[in-house]
């Protein structure tokens, strides 16, 4: 925008079409949410990326090995596909181990089929659960219980991004079959059963 005078001495401002330099826009503040892709969403850009492992649907010599060790993976074929969501059956199986009341297990009815929106894995969110149980269950301070409790559950999440991606949508993608869900599961119970058993509880 420029100011000029006109002949009779009056004020004219002048409007000029301002060209911004691909560099220069990066550096606007918009520019920046643009390019860092904060303005889509954050989870889907998560599940999204090149990087996500790459699912099987059938278990690895060394996964059957820790399955069969494992007695939340042998208990959870009894729940998975039989009335039970990936979420409630990973959940049951947890509260069977650590000897809680099975009619708990609605308290993960919510998070099957990813909340029911296809978002977050219910086999992930209820190994958070399970730990959590687990952790309250420990002899010891609450914040020391909190403490261990976030360990394992970080130790828990960053396991779960190497095998799958964080959503459903991600998970069960087109030309997938249940196979791929079953095994998610199967590993994850070995999982959350390592974490709790890490809390040294008496059961």
């Amino acid at each position: 925008m420029e100011e000029n005078l006109n002949e009779k001495g009056g004020r004219v401002i002048e409007l000029r079409k301002t060209v911004w330099s691909r560099r220069k826009f990066m550096r606007s503040v918009p520019g920046i949410l643009v390019a860092a892709g904060v303005m889509g969403d954050p989870i889907a850009s998560v599940g999204n990326q090149d990087d996500s492992p790459q699912l099987r649907e059938d278990l690895t010599p060394e996964e059957k090995k820790c399955v069969e060790k494992s007695s939340m993976a042998k208990d959870i074929s009894n729940y998975f596909g039989e009335g039970y969501s990936c979420a409630e059956s990973l959940f049951m199986v947890s509260l069977r181990f650590l000897k809680k009341p099975e009619e708990l297990v609605w308290i993960s009815s919510g998070f099957g089929g990813g909340l029911y929106h296809r978002d977050l894995c219910g086999f992930l969110t209820a190994g958070i659960m399970a730990i959590g149980l687990s952790a309250g269950m420990i002899q010891s301070e609450r914040k020391e219980a909190k403490d261990l409790c976030s360990q394992r559950v970080k130790e828990f999440w960053k396991w779960w991004k190497s095998e799958a991606p964080l959503r459903c949508a991600d998970i069960r993608t087109e030309g997938t079959t249940s196979k791929v869900c079953q095994r998610l599961g199967l590993l994850a119970a070995a999982k959350t059963e390592n974490l709790i058993k890490s809390h040294k509880l008496e059961l």
